[in-house]
């Protein structure tokens, strides 16, 4: 059956991002600091922000002759300019597409080309790259600007150069976009075949910040670095969409997250669970005051009590949990202050203006409390794919739902569930074991840092078995009476089916993208190549 939110229906106007964000009646100062960089101390208020963000976009159209729907793509860490460029690429009519620093240079030049990228934004540690890149996307090097610290590299300019070179003309009417023009291409994560862009729309980005407003009334409006009210300190990655609200740290640090923490106040963080791990278990933690952080919220991967729980043991700290995809912009549901702790494991309740369900394999509505893949409807949810129809047609119904792909159930209450993605279903003898879960209790052992857990397939029983790749603080141990006593005791905790019969193997780090999902296909190789060794092995034989 169907869900509609529980929250009220919010109105959303027909306008475009920056006429929400910027032409708007304020309640704060104009003067107000909203973007601080702790490592530099340099610092935006909000009419820095503004005033760079149309500097910028005045430029892109005088001195690039910037057109409509016209794709910047910025490669970089997170940089307290990104904010501001973002919007002047907006308030320019454009269109801004965000890639993992991380690339290589044939994965940056497929992003580059399948968006049609017109320009390229980076940092100087990525100038080589970018500059290989742009190469094979043929985007002139004259089309590639440099942000963050420090001004040009020989021919490669600063954005500030770019500006200046326009002086403090007149600037032009820009109009306002169409709410179905897009604003971000975002590229998924790709772990099936080559990555692909996501169209995200001015509706889609509105909807989604009034929506998640809506859900996060126990933030303060006022405030900010310096004043009173809520400090927001995230760690997320602009590349991801999930970080494109949140202005973080350049690149996550346990020290330096602390640090920042105690130093400038942090009241709320926008985290992953692997930094909730660090956090419940490093002594690192000891040597700072964290005692001004009243609420952090988990996304990205699933969270279990265990994680919670030694969190809140540890410091004292609520940790709630959000979920959603690159598709919904990306926030579809966000626990409620008050549940963070009598709903632990749920991701919340659905957001205003969403309908979801929960669906058989043969596509049947599912009740509360039954196990299906999760759909949803809502003015958030992504155009489609860009350059690939099929893959649109495969996500999306004709009715408007889109098919997350992620596995869960709802309970009587209306507050949801992911438990794991389909295609990471282990399938044990016709039953379905989900890694997250497993994951989740494993990490509640005294004696294990992290963990991964994947389906290998056993060709003596001819079917995937759970296996657990463990890391451990624990040293000079015999690692066989480790593993035994591992699996021992989380086989008191499960059911039959979802024994580690697989095994156990110890690593000395969990491979993870930089939001904080495992990269399971790692994994997954290292045991294949296992598997085939012990092939080779018995043919000797």
């Amino acid at each position: 059956m169907a869900t509609e939110s529980g929250y009220p229906t919010i109105d959303i106007p027909n306008i475009d991002v920056w006429n929400l964000l910027f032409e708007r009646k304020i309640d704060f100062s104009p003067e107000k600091v909203i973007y601080i960089n702790p490592h530099t101390s340099q610092r935006y208020t909000f009419l820095d922000v503004k005033q760079t963000a149309i500097a910028f976009g005045s430029a892109l159209r005088k001195q690039w002759n910037w057109q409509k729907d016209d794709v910047l793509s910025i490669f970089s860490q997170n940089c307290i300019d990104t904010p501001a460029l973002t919007w002047g690429t907006l308030w320019a009519h454009g269109v801004v597409s965000p890639a993992n620093p991380a690339y290589s240079v044939s994965e940056l030049s497929f992003q580059l080309k399948d968006s049609g990228a017109k320009a390229v934004l980076t940092q100087r540690p990525f100038l080589k790259t970018v500059l290989e890149a742009a190469k094979n996307a043929r985007i002139p090097r004259s089309r590639i600007l440099l942000i963050g610290d420090g001004g040009g590299v020989d021919d490669v300019k600063h954005f500030t150069d770019l500006i200046r070179e326009v002086g403090d003309g007149v600037l032009e009417e820009r109009g306002m976009r169409s709410p179905a023009d897009l604003a971000y291409i975002v590229y998924s994560s790709g772990t099936t075949g080559l990555p692909k862009g996501v169209m995200l729309t001015q509706r889609n980005i509105i909807a989604e910040i009034l929506m998640v407003t809506a859900a996060q009334s126990e933030l303060s409006s006022e405030g900010g670095p310096g004043g009173s009210g809520d400090t927001v300190l995230a760690v997320l990655p602009f590349y991801h969409i999930y970080g494109l609200g949140c202005v973080v740290l350049p690149q996550f640090s346990l020290e330096i997250f602390c640090k920042v923490v105690q130093d400038y106040k942090i009241t709320y963080g926008c985290v992953v669970p692997p930094i909730l791990l660090l956090l419940s278990k490093s002594p690192v933690v000891e040597k700072y005051d964290l005692t001004s952080l009243r609420m952090l919220v988990s996304g990205a991967a699933p969270l279990t009590r265990d994680l919670v729980d030694a969190v809140w043991k540890r410091l004292n700290i609520k940790v709630k949990q959000a979920y959603g995809l690159s598709e919904t912009s990306p926030a579809t549901h966000i626990q409620r202050y008050d549940d963070w702790h009598t709903t632990v494991g749920s991701v919340g309740r659905l957001l205003p203006n969403q309908t979801a369900k929960y669906m058989s394999p043969s596509e049947t509505a599912l009740p509360p409390g039954s196990t299906g893949e999760l759909w949803i409807k809502g003015p958030n949810v992504f155009a489609g794919y860009l350059n690939n129809p099929s893959a649109t047609a495969n996500a999306l119904t004709e009715d408007g739902y889109f098919r997350t792909g992620d596995v869960g159930f709802q309970d009587p209450q209306g507050n949801f569930y992911i438990t794991d993605r389909i295609k990471e279903l282990i399938k044990y003898k016709g039953f379905q074991v989900a890694p997250a879960e497993l994951e989740g209790l494993l990490i509640g052992h005294e004696k294990v840092t992290d963990a991964c857990v994947i389906g290998a397939y056993d060709s003596a029983q001819a079917t995937e078995v759970p296996r657990a790749f463990i890391v451990t603080s624990e040293s000079g141990v015999d690692r066989d009476v480790l593993a035994k006593e591992i699996t021992d005791w989380l086989n008191t905790r499960v059911a039959k089916h979802k024994r580690l019969r697989g095994g156990v193997r110890f690593v000395d780090e969990i491979p993870k993208s930089a939001t904080g999902k495992i990269l399971r296909r790692v994994l997954r190789d290292r045991a294949l190549a296992e598997e085939k060794s012990q092939r080779e092995d018995r043919a000797k034989l």
